[in-house]
């Protein structure tokens, strides 16, 4: 199996959207489809979210705007894969930034660090256990060092509470890949790759 990463970018934005058109999750409830939008790093006041028909529209603007990023995962030639990775400091303002608070310790911007945050999976049904989050958070980590940030963020559950590979992701997949826990509450973690060579954070 050939599985390639790219980069999302406004010439990929119908493959993006029939992604999320075609994928079950969230219990294969059609209006649940996310679209992955409140993870833009858009401010989203007095923006509609609430039907999925909105998170579409906004979808195809967000990408096109490059306030909607990350990476697709493909299989001959169909996306079988989608990861959110955003830089921290332009996320303080998005719609799940601020939800997510109440299961993670989430921490404001670091002035001394570049954050890429990466927030959540989503793998078609039929890839899972293949590898391809794997792939996509590998790739997110070559290209954050690249473009010089500090380190790279995540922010699985703890499998106490509540797991999600579409979601989080796991925290062996993070631990494996080089990435220690920062902080912690009682649901959820922050966890840290670093990128370059530090004194300290």
């Amino acid at each position: 199996m050939e599985i390639e990463i790219r980069k999302l970018s406004p010439e990929l934005a119908e493959d993006y959207v029939r992604f999320f058109d075609i994928t079950p999750h969230d219990d294969n409830v059609e209006e649940h489809k996310c679209y992955c939008v409140c993870w833009s790093s858009k401010d989203y006041k007095g923006k509609d979210f609430s039907t999925a028909a909105e998170r579409r529209k906004y979808a195809y603007r967000y990408i096109r705007s490059n306030n909607l990023q990350g990476y697709l995962a493909y299989s001959e030639g169909s996306v079988v894969g989608w990861c959110n990775a955003n830089t921290k400091a332009d996320c303080l303002k998005c719609a799940s930034w601020r939800r997510f608070m109440d299961y993670v310790p989430l921490e404001g911007r670091t002035a001394d660090s570049k954050v890429k945050s990466l927030f959540c999976f989503m793998i078609a049904p039929d890839m899972k256990r293949k590898g391809i989050a794997t792939m996509l958070l590998e790739r997110v980590c070559q290209d954050a060092a690249r473009d010089d940030f500090d380190f790279v963020e995540v922010y699985p559950y703890k499998e106490s509470s509540y797991q999600s590979s579409d979601f989080g992701g796991h925290f062996e997949m993070y631990r494996k890949n080089g990435f220690y826990i920062s902080s912690e509450s009682e649901k959820g973690l922050v966890m840290r790759k670093q990128l370059k060579p530090t004194g300290s954070e």
